[in-house]
């Protein structure tokens, strides 16, 4: 057995993390074609270990995930901004946390909103007309919103409390794109970006200040109350369970891990539709045979095959959520590697999911991979958007729901035809957006 596993030399001080700030999907990539299953590199002063083995990916998240915890680094600038929410939080916080929030997502109470989702998509398309040139992010961006707030904070907020909202998602982005000196400095250090996260944080607090002050109000008492998270939430404070901060720190997590990786897959989905016409037709077919004169609902979405498959390869190419990080809480092996405890364990869903070992021409759009006999013949972690095991993404059958539905009520009625230069440049923060401006010319159904 090794005792170091292989990877590239950086530089003094700074490591690797300058190669890694410039382009981390390029890097991620170069790792993987390299050194395969495990690479360590050093992210400045922190030690690093790349894995992209399934079966070592499925230890650390499933199996053995009682051996690995969250890294402190992520709770930073943060732990500021979601406190200690379900994204962040460990032990009996998390446990606690998570059986709260259980009866929102359930598939059974999702399943009773889905007119609501598809309500919320029609709304977002009324002001839509053939020729129109729309820019498909940031109106995904408002109907995921819309969705969150409603589904899980039970509140429709006016479009100009919308729009401010959505005003503060590029200084909180920003503050999290990979950063040499970032990652050298002191956490006391202070940084050029710092006033405009602050006042973005801020702005979102005193939102979510008067959203919660609106619900107290109607949130009810014992178990006969609305089951929306933030209902859920104040019932618990009100009997002791849950304090202020933490049901702060709930919504914080919910408004912004919410909607923003559904926005960002339905995204890639159009812009991948408007690459392949003969894809975008099959998808048109299948909405026609199967929602008909209907508005897509529940019923609908069970029917939907090849919609699912396209919006899970959209996940493969693009998968917003490019990277996980762990760190074990003892000296572990790991694919025949010794990982000591305090290394970070980086899970690179870009690296996996574009890997040749693990899919046939990886850069290939194909949502025929996802048939179930060709999908069983790869390893179960090869794929992992939503991560997995006992912290899997709370809200991955919102996320599905959301996408299929809002597809499904937007491809009835509009094409849409991707105007922007190719191929996509991707900017890197907790998230993976898309560079360019998302334009799209609105294209009425023949």
């Amino acid at each position: 057995m090794a005792e170091t596993p292989p990877g590239p030399k950086g530089e003094p001080l700074f490591g690797s993390s300058r190669t890694y700030a410039s382009d981390p999907f390029r890097f991620i990539s170069a790792l993987e074609d390299a050194y395969g299953d495990v690479a360590y590199f050093d992210m400045g002063p922190m030690e690093t270990v790349m894995l992209s083995d399934p079966t070592a990916i499925e230890r650390v998240l499933v199996s053995e995930a009682d051996r690995f915890r969250k890294p402190d680094f992520q709770g930073d600038a943060l732990g500021d901004l979601l406190g200690d929410g379900l994204l962040l939080s460990e032990g009996d916080t998390w446990e606690q946390q998570r059986q709260l929030a259980n009866p929102a997502f359930s598939m059974r109470r999702l399943a009773g909103m889905a007119d609501r989702i598809t309500d919320h998509a029609e709304d977002r398309l009324a002001d839509w007309g053939e020729g129109d040139v729309v820019n498909v992010e940031r109106a995904m961006t408002r109907t995921t919103l819309d969705v969150i707030l409603d589904l899980m904070m039970g509140v429709q907020l006016s479009e100009e409390r919308v729009e401010t909202i959505e005003q503060q998602l590029l200084p909180l982005g920003q503050r999290f794109e990979p950063d040499p000196l970032r990652f050298a400095a002191p956490e006391w250090m202070p940084m050029p970006d710092d006033a405009e996260f602050d006042a973005a944080v801020e702005t979102l607090d005193g939102i979510l200040d008067d959203i919660i002050a609106v619900r107290e109000k109607t949130a009810g008492s014992g178990d006969d109350g609305p089951m929306d998270f933030l209902s859920v939430l104040i019932r618990a404070r009100d009997d002791g369970v849950e304090s202020p901060e933490q049901l702060r720190d709930e919504m914080m997590t919910m408004l912004l891990a919410g909607h923003d990786t559904t926005a960002l897959t339905l995204t890639y989905t159009w812009f991948l539709l408007s690459e392949h016409p003969e894809v975008e037709r099959r998808v048109h077919e299948e909405i026609d045979e199967v929602v008909g004169d209907d508005r897509p609902g529940m019923e609908h979405v069970r029917e939907l095959e090849y919609l699912e498959w396209v919006i899970q390869e959209a996940m493969r190419l693009y998968p917003p959520v490019y990277v996980m990080f762990r760190e074990p809480t003892e000296d572990v092996t790991l694919s025949d590697y010794r990982i000591d405890s305090g290394q970070t364990l980086m899970l690179p869903q870009w690296g996996v999911h574009r890997s040749e070992r693990f899919y046939d021409d990886p850069d290939t759009f194909d949502p025929e991979r996802w048939r179930p006999e060709r999908a069983k013949e790869r390893p179960r972690f090869a794929y992992f958007p939503f991560g997995g095991g006992p912290r899997h993404c709370i809200g991955k059958h919102l996320a599905m729901l959301e996408a299929q539905l809002i597809v499904a009520t937007t491809a009835k009625q509009y094409e849409l035809d991707f105007l922007g230069e190719t191929p996509l440049e991707l900017m890197p923060s907790l998230t993976a957006h898309p560079r360019q401006e998302m334009s799209f010319c609105v294209g009425e159904r023949p």
